[in-house]
C-alpha cells in the first residue's frame, strides 16, 4: 500500500539569508513512512528534515566525488564507528598524546 505524504516546509531565515523552501509531494509505501517517522523521532528531528539532509547529500555528493582518488572512493563507506564514538574527545587525545 502507498500512502501520499506532503511535506510543507515554510520559508526561513539561516544565517541572516531568508530560504523559500516549497511543498512536495511524494508516493511512499506506508511500512516505510512508518519506520521513517520512528527514526525520526528517535534522532529529535522531524521527517522533512530528513529527507531535506539527504537529498542534500546526495546531490552535493557529485562535487565531491570528482575531487577523490578512486582508492580512497572504493574505501568509502567501509568503516562505521559506533554511535558512542567521540570524534573531538579521540582527536585530542591522540593529538595531546603526539605533542604533549
Amino acid at each position: 500500500m502507498i500512502i501520499r505524504i506532503i511535506f510543507i516546509i515554510f520559508a526561513r531565515v539561516t544565517k541572516n539569508v531568508k530560504v523559500m523552501n516549497t511543498k512536495l509531494t511524494l508516493s511512499i509505501e506506508k511500512s516505510v513512512i512508518e519506520k521513517a517517522k520512528i527514526y525520526a523521532k528517535k534522532r529529535g528531528d522531524s521527517l522533512s528534515d530528513i529527507v531535506e539532509n539527504y537529498l542534500k547529500t546526495i546531490t552535493a555528493e557529485q562535487k565531491i566525488t570528482e575531487d577523490i582518488s578512486p582508492l580512497v572512493k572504493s574505501l568509502r563507506g567501509s568503516f562505521k564507528a559506533p554511535e558512542s564514538f567521540d570524534y573531538k574527545k579521540e582527536l585530542t587525545k591522540g593529538l595531546s598524546e603526539k605533542y604533549l
